[in-house]
């Protein structure tokens, strides 16, 4: 099988060096373009990401670090192995925290960089299978629900064991996080999806009339009481009845939902008969149900019979990129509504999306998008865009990089693509016990006698100073 070339970008401002890593890395199956500016780099990078970035810091426009940055804040993992000159550890350190991969100082050995170059690609390309399998394996859509976080792939997999089931699940969460989209998944995940599902809203309904809206009530059974009425509970009969903001119900009428559940019948308002129904429950409340048994507005005895099988449904703002999901299928969906076509938000608009805390959860958003749909023309939605109070999180960017860089990834590198780079064992061999020791302080030493100056030490030394860097990591996360 044909070894599949990779694409590699050079940006170095020297043209012999230039030669003289292209000439290291010829062994390679790759195709490395070479610029020297920051400039040059950035229209490359836009018109096609490569597989892998060598980037000299000190370059005549911009230096390298500006790269580095524009990559990071674009969410891009793109690997990085930065080559520099002036190597020095808060550099190294404000490398790695900007997403570079490695950290190479001048001069570069030809093993060293072949074997930095060889790494980062197989352990990007790794990872992307491994993001991959993860994402194949998420489900972004489930019955209702739209989510690909991992608290999602928890409530999914929840419904999936407790819908089968006739126990009585009771719905936690807070007020617009779908609770009641969890109750008709649960529905539709049962054998009664067939069959009628009925919400009822008990702190929505007037006091006197929650009873006969539950249970029914004979004709003039109470004034007003004009025909015979069937409840919540007999039209929901072989199905799911649905009790939303359960803990806002009176006790009296606790009581006799109680007397339900133990007996599987119901009797209506001015009736003297018992009717048998069958009905599977779901409740649901933004209250802790316990914290309300113990300030006595709860019954304990149904507290335990409704809370069988709990499912906590988790805020907006912890569901991570989710709301980005939700906002694009809102604006939408509500966009075609008023007649208008969206192609989504610009990044600073997605960063002012991911940064809101949405107290009032999905309902908020769906609100939000409501809104942008109508006051919008359509196309794409900008940050200075957003209604309150997400326009007041857009802060004017005074980076010199252009707002809408678009990156056009290249497909993840397979993991066979580069070969084994041919080494030296006994150069790479690890030290163990007192050689470890003999190492470690002949390093301090020539640390000292360069006054503190890394690329120094490592040239006395005639070793890497990233080596030393590395090095100087272990020693500090050893115990003292």
């Amino acid at each position: 099988m044909t070894t599949p070339i990779q694409r590699v970008l050079l940006v170095e401002d020297s043209q012999s060096l230039a030669r003289v890593y292209q000439a290291y890395l010829r062994q390679l199956p790759l195709h490395i373009e070479h610029v020297d500016t920051v400039a040059k780099a950035q229209a490359s990078l836009t018109k096609q990401l490569p597989s892998l970035l060598l980037l000299d810091l000190h370059l005549p426009d911009q230096g390298g670090m500006e790269v580095l940055k524009m990559l990071h804040h674009s969410g891009c993992t793109l690997p990085v192995i930065v080559i520099t000159g002036h190597g020095s550890v808060e550099l190294a350190v404000e490398a790695m925290q900007l997403g570079a991969y490695d950290f190479v100082a001048k001069p570069v050995e030809a093993q060293r960089l072949q074997v930095s170059v060889n790494n980062a690609l197989k352990f990007y390309a790794l990872n992307q299978l491994v993001d991959q399998f993860q994402h194949q394996r998420r489900r972004s859509q489930y019955l209702g629900f739209i989510g690909a976080s991992t608290a999602m792939q928890a409530v999914y997999q929840l419904i999936e064991r407790a819908g089968p089931s006739s126990a009585t699940v009771f719905v936690l969460g807070e007020s617009g996080t779908g609770k009641e989209v969890c109750a008709e998944a649960l529905h539709q995940a049962s054998g009664r999806a067939q069959h009628a599902f009925v919400p009822l809203n008990c702190a929505a309904i007037p006091r006197e009339l929650v009873e006969s809206e539950l249970f029914g009530h004979r004709k003039g059974a109470f004034t007003g009481a004009q025909k015979d009425r069937i409840g919540a509970v007999l039209a929901a009969d072989g199905g799911t009845l649905f009790l939303d903001e359960i803990c806002e119900m009176e006790l009296d009428l606790q009581a006799k939902l109680l007397r339900f559940l133990q007996s599987g019948k119901i009797q209506p308002v001015g009736s003297d008969q018992l009717i048998a129904v069958d009905v599977r429950i779901v409740c649901a409340s933004n209250r802790d149900p316990w914290k309300e048994v113990e300030a006595g507005r709860f019954r304990e005895d149904l507290y335990y019979r409704l809370h069988v099988l709990p499912i906590s449904l988790p805020p907006l703002r912890q569901r991570g990129d989710d709301v980005l999901l939700l906002a694009r299928k809102f604006l939408q969906q509500y966009g075609q509504d008023e007649g208008k076509r969206f192609v989504g938000f610009s990044r600073q608009a997605e960063v002012c999306l991911t940064k809101f805390g949405w107290p009032g959860n999905v309902r908020q958003l769906q609100n939000l998008m409501r809104q942008i749909a109508v006051i919008h023309p359509g196309g794409k939605v900008a940050a200075e865009q957003l209604p309150q109070p997400l326009a007041q999180l857009h802060q004017p960017s005074t980076d010199t990089t252009p707002s809408q860089f678009q990156w056009q990834q290249s497909p993840p590198p397979a993991l066979e693509a580069v070969p084994p780079v041919a080494t030296n064992q006994e150069s790479l061999e690890v030290a163990q016990g007192s050689l470890a020791e003999i190492e470690r302080q002949a390093i301090e030493r020539a640390i000292e006698q360069c006054d503190g100056n890394i690329t120094q030490a490592a040239s006395l030394l005639e070793v890497s100073p990233s080596t030393i860097y590395r090095k100087m990591q272990v020693w500090q996360k050893e115990p003292s």
